[in-house]
């Protein structure tokens, strides 16, 4: 009786396990998850370019054109020769392969059937890639990498495929309590409501007008305006624990009244003035802060639409990761490789960031 086998790197094998480690990743990712989208004009904090996807090179360029600064023109006055130019600006987000890899061992060190190998690698590389597309992403809206344990990055990582880190800039940067600045971080600065509002006012009212500067635009949720503020646990415990009047108690009355299903609700801790509040552990945290550079912090992101942009390009097989198998030492080792196409940056316009505010604070282990 003839027997169907699907051997290594069989086209029906590559197609299958590349499209659901794809659906793997996208699902572990907080990030892919929640906050990421493809339209033109994404509504979400990630702006997922899928140009390169079916077009040949390594860049894309995106354009903001800046607001009308003309006066009016009344009545029957002329006019011609008043007219204002168009005024654009451009960003830009390179791409480059990038490799995970795993090898099954030996035939004598096997106990399980190919097909075990490949679900087994598939679950651990899905866990792996959702955990450094997760990492990197904060580690570009930071700005920096930070001393988190465990990354998968090394501590003097300065980004990927030419998409260097980019320090946020004077305006868009928040310190906590009285602090005016990294150096002037002291244990009294933590994460608190304030902080917050002071981060939503300034993102109402900064830019968008005549003075030429971006506004940071919420993201439209059943007719609502909304911000998106992802924290570390450690200025999660900070909030919570703030016994102040007002203060914690304000996010849990919010929390039981979201009436949305959107996914950026999505394990969200609560709500708070129009903020959508979530905590992460790969958000940035730092040991030199402060006046004697010791003190700990972590860099909280306030954002709103396209704050990053996401570019994949097609690795050849017409799905967003490619999926390989090959055995090695004259066929005794099975090795298994998944690899994408794509680039990531934190967007930025006039040499100012676009969609996000940092919010610095100091920040340390309660455990510790």
């Amino acid at each position: 009786m003839a027997q169907t086998i699907v051997g290594i790197n069989h086209p029906i094998a590559v197609k299958r396990w590349s499209a659901v480690l794809f659906t793997d990743m996208a699902r572990e990712s907080y990030f892919g998850s929640r906050f990421m989208s493809k339209s033109e004009d994404a509504r979400t904090p990630i702006q997922v370019l899928t140009e390169l996807e079916s077009e040949a090179g390594d860049t894309v360029t995106v354009t903001l054109f800046g607001q009308l600064k003309q006066k009016p023109t009344y009545g029957d006055d002329v006019i011609r020769g008043k007219e204002e130019a168009l005024q654009p600006f451009t960003d830009k987000v390179s791409i480059d392969q990038v490799r995970c890899g795993v090898n099954a061992g030996g035939r004598m060190t096997r106990k399980r059937t190919l097909h075990d190998l490949r679900a087994i690698a598939r679950s651990k590389m899905g866990e792996w890639w959702a955990r450094w597309s997760d990492e990197v992403t904060m580690i570009y809206l930071a700005g920096a990498r930070g001393i988190n344990e465990d990354f998968i990055e090394d501590t003097d990582y300065a980004g990927f495929a030419g998409n260097s880190l980019q320090s946020p800039d004077t305006a868009h940067v928040l310190y906590g309590g009285d602090a005016d600045s990294f150096a002037t971080i002291s244990n009294n600065d933590q994460m608190s409501l304030k902080l917050l509002d002071r981060a939503q006012t300034k993102a109402k009212t900064s830019g968008g007008g005549s003075d030429g500067k971006v506004r940071i635009r919420p993201m439209r949720i059943n007719g609502e305006d909304r911000f998106v503020c992802v924290m570390h646990p450690f200025q999660e415990y900070d909030l919570r624990t703030n016994t102040n009047t007002g203060q914690w108690i304000d996010i849990q009355k919010a929390a039981n009244s979201r009436g949305t299903d959107n996914p950026i609700f999505t394990g969200a801790l609560g709500m708070y003035n129009g903020t959508v509040l979530h905590s992460h552990e790969a958000v940035i945290r730092f040991n030199n802060a402060g006046a004697d550079t010791l003190q700990p912090a972590a860099r909280a992101v306030f954002m709103g639409r396209q704050a990053m942009l996401m570019a994949f390009g097609s690795p050849g097989s017409g799905l967003r990761f490619d999926w390989n198998e090959e055995t090695e030492d004259r066929g005794n080792q099975v090795v298994i490789t998944s690899g994408t196409i794509l680039g990531m940056k934190k967007s930025r316009f006039k040499n100012a960031d676009f969609g996000s505010y940092a919010l610095d604070t100091y920040a340390v282990d309660p455990e510790a």
